[in-house]
């Protein structure tokens, strides 16, 4: 179970992932883009407009149920993305490296890259932005909404 969160705003998130398109971009020029959905689609759809990639594909991965991961499943494999030769995959965190060994697997020869990432599965990523540590649960905007938040010296311990 995590024991601290880390809220990850939408502007956040966006400065993050250009950060990323800067370290991707003198690696490219890059066929296409694999975004490991769901929570690769955002990142990826701003490093493909930062290095103006118009090739798109997905691989569909289910790993979590809220914070309890599971076996994973690949419900949609990247079939345009042949074995990663010259393709980037992005997703938005490497946790265990679990969801990033499977999507290797299917694309051995593809560049991989995370936003964020966890100490476990920092190797399995070829770049990321930012690491967190293991026991942190990333809220990314898409799981959070704006609410009140009691102060920290007023929450139970």
């Amino acid at each position: 179970m995590a024991k601290h969160y880390f809220t990850v705003t939408w502007d956040q998130l966006h400065r993050d992932a250009k950060a990323l398109a800067w370290r991707l971009h003198s690696l490219g020029p890059w066929k296409g883009i694999v975004a490991i959905t769901r929570g690769g689609l955002i990142p990826a759809a701003i490093i493909a407009r930062e290095l103006e990639c118009r090739l798109i594909e997905t691989v569909s991965v289910v790993t979590y149920d809220e914070e309890n991961p599971g076996e994973p499943v690949v419900t949609k494999p990247p079939a345009a993305a042949g074995d990663g030769e010259g393709w980037l995959i992005v997703d938005d965190l490497v946790d265990s490296g679990t969801t990033a060994k499977l999507v290797r697997g299917l694309l051995p020869k593809a560049h991989l890259a995370t936003v964020y990432a966890k100490e476990a599965g920092k190797p399995m990523a070829d770049t990321f932005i930012t690491e967190v540590s293991q026991d942190t649960w990333i809220l990314f905007p898409w799981d959070t909404e704006p609410q009140f938040v009691a102060p920290l010296a007023r929450r139970p311990v």
